[in-house]
């Protein structure tokens, strides 16, 4: 699973405004030199993260952009749902309105016999592992950068690559540990 240009965009644009937090707003073109980045499309972005609730914008010669919140506050599920929209591994898989995980290719038609998907216990378990990982990362994280004592735990324990183990109800039409929906703004 790849995310699109959106989300490493944003990201770093978020990024940038975290490292310059409590100064003046900064005007987005100033980012987009810094960067590298194409003004156009970071103007895009930055419309989608103010819809958001995770950018304030001010406007006049001396406006820009400034984070809505501090960088504790925000996470990186927030900013990729609010670039990318819903996080799925696969297209066949999303999330119900209840929070429960489907599989567009499993029979929910009482009139036809059951179909269960073989693989959807393997696409949750992809899309909770990066929900929480998301989830658990914050714009505040990501200011501090790796460190090589983190960086080798990872390797070091398996279980904080693997996650947690999920356990499926016999149909595969639930999972017992769900992650925590995705939200946007405060």
């Amino acid at each position: 699973m790849m995310f699109s240009t959106k989300a490493e965009y944003g990201v770093r644009v978020m990024v940038e405004l975290a490292r310059r937090a409590g100064e003046d707003p900064i005007p987005l073109a100033e980012i987009a030199e810094h960067d590298g980045l194409p003004l156009a499309y970071l103007e895009h972005l930055v419309a989608r993260l103010r819809k958001a609730g995770l950018v304030d914008s001010r406007r006049g010669s001396r406006g820009g952009y400034l984070l809505a919140r501090s960088p504790t506050e925000i996470t990186m599920a927030e900013v990729v749902e609010a670039l990318e929209g819903s996080i799925a591994p696969i297209e066949c898989i999303s999330q119900s309105s209840d929070g429960s995980i489907v599989c567009a290719r499993e029979s929910a038609d009482p009139d036809q016999p059951a179909h269960i998907c073989p693989t959807k216990l393997l696409w949750t378990r992809v899309r909770f592992s990066i929900v929480r990982t998301l989830q658990e990362t914050t714009l505040a994280d990501l200011l501090l950068g790796p460190s090589l004592a983190g960086a080798s735990a990872l390797v070091a324990d398996p279980s904080l690559i693997a996650g947690p183990s999920l356990v499926a109800d016999p149909s595969l039409t639930a999972i017992e540990e769900q992650p925590r929906p995705l939200t946007t703004g405060a």
